[in-house]
């Protein structure tokens, strides 16, 4: 990254940035969030912006049952002159109120409904007269024949519950059970403002219609608002200086753009330095990526960006995250299915960034389950059709005694730890000097050294004589870096016990890890467990192989596979992640606290 630092007149620095803002390629350093009342205000109206769109784009007019009487309305409607955004808000605001009140009366007319059609006038005129009529809803085992002869007692539903009404008047007892609240009007005089209600619906409805087509202009807007406000808060970050007369800012751009941008700044009358980004700078990262690495860069965003004296892990996430998520999974069949997933995805717009990387690891899980000679949950190398050759290059059921499975899943945990170790040691030569770094030189040279020491001696490269001599040579200038030059400017004494300290942190440390990916062994045979169980239930209940037999071992075999593909997908991603972030960036040194390079432009596209 190449830093710049532009020195401005107070008052130039807005139109400054509009113009960096078209150029594209410098990133100004924001803030986070709001820093004063005109970007919060600027913020809110971008929100409200947003808001009215997503209300208006859930607005299906065609699926509406009233779709006709809609467009009739929109045909007839008056737009009233002013603020598109206002409009539909205000509309919006009072569409919801009149559905409400709508549901309300609804609600009302059905309660009313029952108790049938009645003279309103004529129960208030009852009511000056010293008449009273109450309203009953009881149990129908709870009411009393006998109330029809002592009481004025009118029925009006003889159902599971009695509905009924009786009349008192002045000096009359009332009758021994629970009264509803009584009614002011009938049921028609609820579904007559329900009719209203809906009237106006569809009259609001016929102005969101009209307003319809102006939604691409708000989202214009929106974007505009937002735009502003990303340029108010990359001015808001300017150094006030010369009594405030002058205004400093610091942008960042890559050094492979900086011929453009030099030419750019030249031909303006802006006065700005140029020099080399440095890590003190805390400089934005932008990640250089092969088409197939680039694909799982959200992984490497997933834990954070390298800081910018630490290498990318992007290369590394690509090939042992596929690796390890092929072994979890471990199923040609289920490396098929992902495949077509990912070819799917590719159609959605939401899902067509992630469609190649799910492709990619379908790819991955078939060789691999190939390899394993997996097919949804079965063993192909007893497959007469597989010819003899091709058998020969499957994964042998042992290794040296054990499971062959389980002792790759530990040797692939071992070159991944080493290799991170390896990592490691030339970061630390880079960053520190060899001087300062023989610490770890020692490590990596007693531990990868002794790994590839081992590797040729089973291979019977090395005899054992040769083997120990090599072992010999390592442990003692892997002593002398760990425990005696591990800080050139401290007591020896001090060193060693450093030294020990670190003996037992590594050694303690480095078992956990390797045995950290005997997960992929477990998750792989869970998965491949599983499925042979329900390859198992299927042909049980297939049987002789009847007609209807058939149908049941279709769904048991569908909804059965289909449920160990989800958890083993799960499994297959969580937990490579896991192997990437904790064992190897810990053994790595990759801390990840870097931040994204964001430049200032008219539409920003995070890279």
């Amino acid at each position: 990254m190449t830093k710049y630092s532009f020195i401005l007149l107070a008052g130039e620095g807005e139109s400054f940035l509009g113009k960096l803002q078209e150029l594209g390629l410098m990133d100004i350093t924001r803030s986070a969030k709001p820093v004063d009342e005109d970007s919060s205000a600027m913020l809110e109206k971008a929100t409200e912006l947003n808001k009215t769109i997503a209300d208006m784009r859930k607005m299906d007019f065609d699926k509406d049952p009233d779709r006709d009487a809609i467009i009739r309305a929109a045909q007839s409607v008056h737009v009233p002159a002013g603020d598109t955004e206002r409009l539909m808000a205000d509309a919006m605001a009072g569409l919801k109120e009149y559905e409400d009140a709508f549901e309300a009366k609804r609600r009302e007319a059905d309660e009313k409904r029952p108790w049938g059609d009645f003279d309103a006038g004529l129960i208030r005129s009852l009511a000056e007269q010293g008449y009273t009529i109450h309203f009953h809803v009881i149990d129908k085992k709870k009411f009393r024949k006998e109330w029809e002869d002592k009481f004025a007692v009118v029925i009006i539903d003889d159902g599971p519950k009695v509905r009924f009404v009786s009349i008192t008047g002045p000096g009359d007892d009332a009758l021994p059970t629970e009264e509803v609240p009584a009614l002011s009007s009938d049921f028609k005089e609820a579904e007559a403002e329900a009719e209203v209600l809906k009237n106006k619906i569809i009259e609001t409805k016929g102005l969101l219609y009209a307003l319809a087509p102006k939604v691409q202009e708000l989202e214009d807007r929106s974007r505009r608002t937002l735009e502003d406000l990303d340029l108010y808060l990359a001015g808001a970050t300017a150094v006030k200086a010369a009594e405030d007369t002058v205004e400093i800012l610091v942008g960042y751009a890559p050094e492979d753009d900086e011929a453009a941008i030099t030419e750019y700044l030249d031909s303006t009358d802006t006065f700005y330095l140029k020099e080399k980004a440095t890590v003190k700078d805390n400089p934005p990262i932008k990640l250089k990526n092969n088409f197939f690495n680039r694909m799982f860069e959200v992984l490497t965003d997933m834990y954070g960006r390298p800081c910018y004296d630490e290498f990318d892990p992007t290369v590394f996430i690509a090939i042992f995250f596929l690796l390890f998520f092929a072994f979890c999974m471990g199923d040609a069949g289920y490396g098929i299915i992902l495949i077509i997933a990912g070819l799917a995805m590719k159609k959605v717009k939401s899902f067509a960034s992630m469609a190649p990387l799910v492709t990619t690891l379908g790819i991955g899980t078939v060789i691999v389950g190939f390899f394993f000679h997996n097919f949804f949950s079965m063993d192909i190398s007893t497959w007469a059709c597989i010819p003899a050759g091709v058998k020969k290059i499957m994964l042998p059921a042992k290794m040296a005694g054990f499971d062959a499975t389980m002792v790759l899943a530990l040797v692939v945990g071992v070159v991944h730890l080493c290799l991170a170790m390896i990592v490691k040691t030339v970061m630390a030569t880079k960053n520190k000097g060899f001087l300062n770094s023989l610490s770890i030189w020692g490590w990596t040279l007693l531990i990868v050294g002794g790994v590839v020491t081992g590797a040729f001696a089973l291979a019977g490269v090395f005899d054992a004589a040769v083997t120990k001599w090599i072992i010999i040579v390592l442990g003692v200038i892997s002593a002398a870096g760990i425990f005696l030059l591990n800080n050139l400017h401290r007591n020896p004494l001090l060193n060693i016990g450093t030294g020990l300290w670190e003996t037992y942190n590594t050694v303690t440390g480095l078992v956990g890890d390797v045995l950290s990916y005997l997960r992929l062994y477990a998750l792989g045979l869970a998965g491949s467990m599983l499925g042979f169980a329900f390859n198992d239930l299927g042909k049980m209940v297939l049987g002789d192989g009847n007609g209807i037999s058939w149908v049941f071992f279709i769904i048991i075999i569908i909804i059965g596979h289909t449920l160990n593909l989800a958890m083993a997908a799960l499994g297959a991603f969580v937990h490579p992640l896991r192997l990437n972030f904790l064992e190897f960036f810990k053994n790595s040194g990759y801390e990840g606290r870097g931040r994204r390079y964001a430049p200032l432009q008219k539409t920003n596209n995070n890279q």
